[in-house]
């Protein structure tokens, strides 16, 4: 017979309360959110801003990314569901007090304005894709080539390009809601002491911000635009680093359970693949790369591009696993 000393009631496998029902559907949604978010926040900042054919990669190319994003986060929370054919029950009621319900109606505004912004920039992406990249231009022509021939979708798209700057408003107004809700999803678990934090909204919004100029950075092919959004996400980076610093004094100068949860950075589990992975891979490094390359060091775009994209996916996995770790239970 194997003999056990149990010395404490907490930390008892299959006793002891610990929240894990969340895997990895719900961090790549939030990541995939946050991204999309981040793209048309820009695209719709910029055209505002009249600098639609300065920067044409942010608001006319990068926009296609954002429908695809959002339905791969979509197929995410829809594989999390328990009961997946009831998903539709979201869209019967509104509920003002539930995250849930706040995040279904906002994708389901979001969803479509992902499409109509990229739709209103058909012909510009005709020309970018034929000139850039012509495996994909069959593709864009084709959708072209449908819209044009339904009548009703052409002359609503046809509609929207001419109110093309209310509709740039509108995205802007729900991609920052979008981002913020990736954190106020987390937020609202007031039983998690990790996440029961109002930084959590500004910081995930920040960080999605950030993937989005990564992304877009990574794909331009201005020199003069890289830079512009190399130098936006040099920002972005600080303000992030920023928030995580002010994260965690505030769980340092709270109550045990926030210490407790603080110290699974510090000295606990996830330590390593924090500091190393999403602090110094995922900011540090893209943020003197950035700045070495606005000083005249050649570096290929790529490499900080591709760490903040990383760093911004293990960030999401990082706070959602730890945060079901933390517990008020004792």
């Amino acid at each position: 017979m194997k003999e056990e000393l149990i010395v404490s009631g907490r930390s008892i496998p299959n006793i002891d309360p610990v929240l894990h029902i969340w895997h990895w559907q719900i961090p790549l949604y939030l990541f995939v959110g946050g991204l999309a978010a981040g793209i048309m926040f820009f695209a719709a900042y910029f055209f505002i801003r009249g600098r639609g054919d300065e920067l044409k990669t942010s608001v006319q190319i990068a926009p296609v990314f954002a429908p695809f994003l959002i339905v791969i986060g979509l197929i995410a929370l829809l594989l999390d569901l328990k009961h997946q054919l009831y998903f539709w029950r979201l869209y019967t009621t509104i509920r003002i007090d539930s995250p849930m319900s706040w995040g279904a109606w906002t994708l389901g505004v979001v969803m479509p304005l992902s499409i109509i912004w990229p739709l209103t920039y058909l012909q510009e992406m005709k020309t970018y894709f034929q000139k850039h990249h012509p495996f994909a231009y069959p593709v864009v022509a084709w959708v072209d080539k449908m819209v044009k021939s339904i009548k009703i979708v052409d002359n609503i798209i046809r509609w929207f390009v001419k109110n093309r700057y209310g509709l740039a408003w509108v995205i802007i107004i729900f991609s920052i809601i979008l981002g913020v809700y990736t954190g106020i999803l987390l937020s609202a678990f007031n039983a998690r002491p990790l996440w029961n934090t109002s930084i959590l909204g500004p910081l995930f919004l920040t960080s999605g911000l950030s993937t989005g100029a990564a992304l877009i950075m990574w794909t331009s092919k201005s020199v003069k635009e890289k830079i512009i959004f190399s130098r936006i996400d040099i920002i972005l980076i600080a303000v992030e680093l920023f928030f995580i610093i002010h994260l965690f004094m505030g769980f340092l100068a709270s109550g045990a359970v926030q210490i407790e949860s603080a110290e699974l950075f510090f000295g606990g589990e996830f330590t390593a693949i924090f500091w190393i992975g999403v602090v110094m891979v995922g900011l540090v490094v893209p943020i003197i790369l950035e700045t070495m390359e606005l000083f005249g060091y050649h570096i290929p775009i790529s490499i900080p591009a591709v760490l903040i994209l990383i760093g911004g996916l293990l960030f999401r996995f990082v706070m959602v696993e730890a945060g079901q770790l933390t517990r008020y239970l004792y």
